[in-house]
């Protein structure tokens, strides 16, 4: 008995702290579980088998080849695909090419490569397009058992509760009716979000350069054809041909093979620029999948008063610069010409010898900053990304080879073959949803143990007495959902999944329809920001306010969780 007391104050400290305080919600998972430890509720080798458990590994797995997906050109193809059409169509194209790409990896790791993709689109707001990209995202990690960390987390309650484990496409038919729905219904009301387009000169200060194609399809057109005056956040500056300058460039000016453009923009206008067709960058040839580094030149730096050409810098740094910075300085006459000045902020695609002499540098540059994009990688090596990810998936599906083994595997080709970095790994290692996932299973393992869950299943049966199977199910996917919004996707799977597994017990049927409503609601995040993982991740890129996710997000609710509802006993009956 002083067992499950115990277990209800973790639980009650657990959701207090979510809800009251402003600690990292894997502290507090991680602070439970080790006060579980050293309560001795559970030994530390049960403890240590929850955070090698094969769904979280194989999370881990996904969210770090994800790295590579986010470069590949595939993710170019989709921004330029949303950048044509009225709103309601680039919504319903974001809509489907969101929840297909969060289907098959991680949902946040697509929202996290596609926000740049969306700031950079030519023709909406960004805040029209971010909510609805995260919500569909959401939709997606809906899909499939590895569309989100969740359905994962899940799948490792359902073996550890000694049911059979998650089917790939489990939840896939409810998750295609909940997507052509919302995505129906978002398309009206992404109407109803803000215009907070800001774009002023404040926020144009690199200096890029890009050279005309000969076989480029901008030539013979001007610069108003070509759409290079209605580029968001990047502006063209000058046009250097036949080594004539042109810094004033009317919107009819017809562009010639070999032009060089100079455009200001931001950080994500170099991979803008790699978008554009017919266009290529200053030091391109060397942009393979690599992450930028942000560097200011220091006052003691032997490549002052020198221009890039003169000072060999490729030859020097092992680096090449794409884009420069002065303050707010407009540059003029090429990249390549530019004289450099103590204070200077160069973006560089750095080679192995300039991350291998990083310290060795500090007599050149003051900061060295690793930036959070990173160049594309080249058609091939896209294609050998994409391929190699397909077979691994392909292969998991016809038990020709365990998913975790293939992610293992692909993983361990991908830093062989240079894709991936260690360095980008351990930057990009997920850490606290370890934490979170460890800890949880943890918690809800003690929950079943102690015949806590039991016990909180047994209220809710006598709670819910006349409903039956049906309105405990309908029970549970409610307070999945609550616990979604007020705290996290995560947490609310780890807590509502014993209570609904109990009820399933109590009730004496298939435990699927429970297993169902607990997936499904601890997606049903659209009401609040904080949530959500992806929702958090468009808040402050959006600029949007709480009443943007209100607004929008309580019709999405009840659609969702009227089809959710209605749907699990069709496809899983009691």
């Amino acid at each position: 008995m002083w067992e499950q007391g115990l277990v209800l104050a973790i639980l009650v400290m657990i959701i207090a702290c979510l809800l009251l305080s402003r600690i990292k919600p894997s502290i507090i998972f991680s602070g439970a579980a080790v006060v579980a430890y050293l309560s001795g509720l559970m030994d530390v080798t049960t403890l240590a088998a929850n955070f090698t458990n094969s769904s979280l590994v194989t999370l881990v797995l996904l969210m770090l080849v994800s790295i590579a997906l986010e470069k590949t050109r595939l993710i170019s193809w989709v921004s330029r695909s949303i950048s044509k059409g009225h709103l309601g169509t680039v919504i319903a194209k974001l809509g489907l090419s969101t929840a297909f790409l969060s289907s098959f990896t991680n949902n946040t790791a697509v929202v996290v490569s596609l926000i740049g993709a969306v700031k950079r689109n030519q023709q909406h707001a960004p805040s029209k397009l971010l909510i609805p990209l995260s919500y569909a995202a959401i939709f997606g990690g809906t899909l499939t058992l590895i569309g989100t960390s969740t359905n994962l987390i899940i799948n490792s309650f359902v073996e550890d509760a000694g049911l059979p484990g998650l089917n790939f496409f489990a939840p896939t038919m409810i998750g295609l009716a909940v997507l052509v729905a919302c995505v129906l219904i978002m398309i009206p009301l992404s109407y109803f979000l803000p215009n907070t387009d800001e774009q002023t000169q404040d926020d144009l200060p690199y200096f890029l350069e890009a050279i005309v194609d000969p076989n480029s399809t901008l030539v013979g057109r001007s610069v108003a054809e070509n759409n290079l005056r209605a580029l968001r956040k990047l502006y063209l500056a000058e046009v250097v041909r036949h080594g004539e300058s042109h810094p004033s460039v009317e919107p009819d000016f017809v562009l010639e093979a070999h032009d060089r453009l100079l455009f200001c923009g931001d950080v994500e206008s170099v991979s803008t620029l790699q978008e554009i067709p017919g266009l290529t960058l200053f030091g391109q040839q060397e942009l393979n999948g690599q992450n930028f580094v942000e560097v200011v030149i220091s006052s003691s730096a032997s490549i002052c008063d020198k221009t890039l050409k003169s000072s060999h810098f490729r030859e020097k740094f092992d680096a090449v610069v794409v884009a420069i910075r002065r303050g707010h300085e407009r540059l003029d006459g090429g990249l390549g010409n530019v004289v450099l000045t103590a204070g200077d902020t160069l973006v560089l695609v750095p080679g192995k010898r300039f991350e291998d002499q990083r310290s060795k540098n500090s007599r050149e540059f003051v900061l060295i900053n690793d930036l959070d994009t990173s160049a594309r990688l080249d058609s091939i090596k896209s294609l050998f990304v994409l391929v190699g990810f397909l077979a691994v998936i392909v292969a998991g599906l016809l038990n020709v080879l365990p998913i975790i083994k293939g992610l293992a595997i692909y993983l361990i080709v991908l830093l062989a073959s240079g894709v991936l970095h260690i360095g980008e790994v351990r930057r990009r290692f997920p850490i606290d949803i370890v934490a979170i996932v460890g800890s949880a299973l943890s918690i809800a393992q003690l929950m079943i143990s102690t015949g806590l869950s039991q016990r909180m299943g047994d209220l809710f049966i006598h709670a819910f007495n006349g409903w039956g199977a049906f309105g405990a199910m309908v029970a549970t996917y409610l307070i999945t959902l609550v616990l979604t919004e007020l705290i996290t996707n995560n947490a609310a799977a780890a807590l509502s999944f014993p209570i609904g597994y109990s009820m399933a017990v109590g009730y004496g049927v298939d435990p699927m329809p429970f297993i169902m409503a607990v997936l499904f609601g601890a997606s049903a995040s659209f009401i609040s920001p904080y949530g959500y993982q992806t929702n958090l991740l468009v808040y402050s890129v959006g600029n949007y306010k709480l009443r943007d996710y209100v607004r929008i997000g309580i019709p999405i609710s009840l659609v969702y969780s009227t089809l959710v509802i209605a749907l699990i006993p069709v496809f899983f009956p009691f």
